[in-house]
């Protein structure tokens, strides 16, 4: 369906004047959603784009956020979950008639690394323009690619210069709005209500990207001898079965277990008013470079340089500790055969007296 019905919605759609309308579709994680958010303002308040209304289709996992932080720039939101469309045809094309009825002039889709069911909604809007990346195959298989880059009115090429991945959001935003952007990196205002306490997200997006969960252990114990600030434990319900062990094994109320008790706005606050955040490469990550909260990120090798490290002209940019192997920059893709239970190499690799060399940093001697 989606490789055929936008040729009739497109020809459908030569027949109307399109409105002062624009939809940025953004479905990706809770991180790319931080790396992306500010540019959301800065084409609300664009010379090019003054006077439209803009509206976002997103991703409910970060739902709350946007509705809090960015619904001043936005006139209406799509919240939905990627994965659960390519099952429901009936769903699609419901979304897409709606997309389709509201009759945009602009298509905005600045994820790189595009995939098959965004392509194809973007394609179901008829818009007069559909900008997006050329991309690379990591999320749509060649053969699919080849078909929904025709979806497109324009595709940009990346620069090499723009391999960090707020850096490719901003090549995007300046290239298309025509003007340059004075921003350097994510920004998030949150309370400023005193800084106390460190945050602990002691899982990852996906299991085996995470560091293991006696290796947090110890790390906390030695945390515990050193500082008397409080340490809270947070996430989401990936996070669950972690905080469940290391609360049985750290002596009773020395940590305060928040994980699963928040929402992403309460979290966001929590880092923003934290003297440190350690974790592993996740959306808390990016959250607390975008609040200026310094970070300890214990980092694997599959998109090393895309998400983290930080470039340096990033102010508080999160401290990445890895050990790098000729393997990197595997999307994820491991070339080693681990067991179930265990996280890939590159992860593993990490050792807690490294982890502990950046942290005891922001601890009192």
């Amino acid at each position: 369906m989606l490789l055929t019905l936008p040729k009739l919605l497109q020809f459908i759609g030569r027949f109307r004047k399109p409105a002062k309308r624009i939809l940025l579709i953004k479905t990706d994680a809770i991180g790319d959603y931080i790396l992306f958010r500010n540019f959301i303002e800065l084409t609300s308040l664009s010379e090019k784009y003054r006077g439209y209304q803009m509206d976002l289709l997103g991703n409910q996992l970060w739902q709350d956020v946007a509705l809090q932080y960015d619904s001043r720039f936005l006139n209406k939101f799509y919240f939905i979950r990627p994965g659960g469309f390519y099952e429901s045809p009936l769903r699609t094309f419901k979304l897409g008639w709606q997309l389709f009825i509201n009759n945009y002039e602009v298509v905005l889709q600045p994820t790189y690394t595009r995939v098959f069911i965004t392509d194809g909604l973007a394609a179901l809007t008829a818009a007069k323009q559909i900008i997006g990346y050329q991309s690379d195959n990591e999320g749509i298989p060649a053969r699919y690619k080849n078909k929904t880059d025709k979806f497109y009115t324009q595709l940009l090429p990346l620069p090499e210069s723009s391999y960090f991945e707020f850096h490719r959001n901003h090549y995007f935003f300046e290239t298309v709005l025509e003007s340059n952007l004075p921003i350097k990196q994510p920004v998030i205002t949150t309370s400023n209500n005193g800084r106390n306490g460190i945050a602990i997200l002691p899982g990852a997006g996906a299991f085996k990207r995470g560091w293991e969960k006696e290796k947090f252990l110890q790390l906390i114990t030695q945390m515990l001898r050193q500082t008397a600030q409080p340490i809270y434990l947070v996430g989401g319900p990936g996070e669950v079965e972690n905080g469940k062990y290391l609360m049985q094994n750290l002596p009773a109320g020395s940590v305060e277990d928040l994980i699963n008790k928040t929402s992403l706005p309460q979290l966001i606050e929590l880092i923003g008013n934290s003297t440190l955040l350690i974790s592993n490469e996740t959306g808390a990550t990016h959250i607390a470079a975008a609040a200026q909260t310094p970070s300890v990120c214990i980092l694997g090798g599959g998109h090393f340089g895309r998400f983290a490290p930080y470039p340096d002209d990033v102010t508080c940019k999160p401290i990445c500790i890895y050990e790098k192997m000729p393997c990197y920059y595997c999307n994820w893709l491991c070339i080693y055969k681990t067991e179930e239970q265990q996280p890939f190499p590159c992860i593993a690799a990490v050792t807690v007296d490294h982890v502990w060399l950046a942290v005891s940093q922001f601890l009192p001697s």
